[in-house]
């Protein structure tokens, strides 16, 4: 089969490493959407569709050319609607709360100057999910205004700052199957080595949150995605959700992804009809970017 990497860097390590599991048997390329300026049909070129594409780039580009792809009748994982989706912090926040998902409570606003009167201390993100976007703690009028000053025409979503362990628990799922981490939160102070140890892989995922985090899946359509919860003893707090997620150094993600890979090629090939590799939450998520 002929795999197909939308990338930037198709260097990236679970990209490579994915690479390399397909090789021996399938063909794998890469495609950089950004690269230049050409439509979606001219970067494609000559010759029928790959059988399947993984979008890992989330640029306006790459997902023009997953839609494209999509309305040939190729199969992308993940589909184009679900990613742009994901790219959006406020339709990602009212999609989750509409769900019922445990989603941070957010609030939008066209500039962080028209932020109605914040309670303090809060968390400011660029709405549009993107490299060397704004992520940052306020903890005062001051330090509002001043950031205000810095990203003056910038849109944004406000969050609550919600006190934790200064840990996050990043859970990545590829097709149902659950890796997780801990990493220290850029946003707390410097925190100690978290309760239970450093060690925190799927045997140390409480079951509900491993739960909660296929709910994610089922909810936006994806199948490759990472969710990030909040670290503590309370109940889980999801504060942001990525398609198609580094994944790094986990062990066995590789092989997931490939294996998906292949699974998504299949279908597509039995399905024979236009439309990429869609669940029934991909649908619904079609509905919610085709409506803003």
């Amino acid at each position: 089969m002929r795999i197909c990497l939308i990338a930037s860097d198709p260097g990236h390590p679970v990209l490579a490493a994915t690479a390399a599991v397909l090789a021996p048997d399938h063909r794998v390329e890469s495609l950089d959407p950004d690269r230049g300026d050409a439509p979606p049909a001219e970067l494609l070129g000559p010759g029928p569709p790959a059988d399947v594409y993984l979008l890992k780039a989330h640029t306006p580009r790459g997902i023009a050319l997953a839609r494209h792809l999509e309305e040939l009748g190729a199969p992308v994982v993940n589909s184009a609607a679900a990613t742009a989706l994901c790219q959006d912090r406020s339709a990602m926040a009212d999609h989750a709360h509409r769900a019922g998902l445990p989603f941070a409570a957010t609030r939008t606003a066209a500039t962080i100057a028209e932020l109605p009167d914040p309670e303090h201390p809060l968390v400011i993100k660029s709405r549009h999910n993107r490299r060397h976007d704004l992520v940052a703690r306020v903890d005062d009028a001051a330090e509002l205004r001043a950031l205000a000053d810095q990203w003056p025409d910038e849109p944004v979503v406000a969050q609550p700052y919600l006190a934790g362990t200064g840990w996050d628990q990043k859970i990545w799922v590829v097709a149902g199957q659950v890796f997780c981490a801990r990493r220290r939160s850029e946003l707390a102070e410097p925190a100690a080595e978290p309760a239970g140890g450093a060690v925190f892989g799927p045997r140390e995922l409480p079951a509900d949150r491993a739960e909660l985090a296929r709910r994610v899946g089922e909810v936006f359509g994806l199948d490759v995605y990472g969710v990030d919860l909040l670290d503590g003893p309370a109940e889980p707090v999801i504060v942001d959700i990525n398609a198609f997620p580094g994944i790094r150094g986990q062990a066995g993600a590789p092989e997931a992804l490939a294996a998906l890979a292949l699974r998504a090629a299949r279908q597509g090939a039995g399905a024979g009809q236009a439309g990429g590799h869609r669940l029934p939450a991909q649908r619904d998520a079609e509905r919610d970017t085709a409506g803003r």
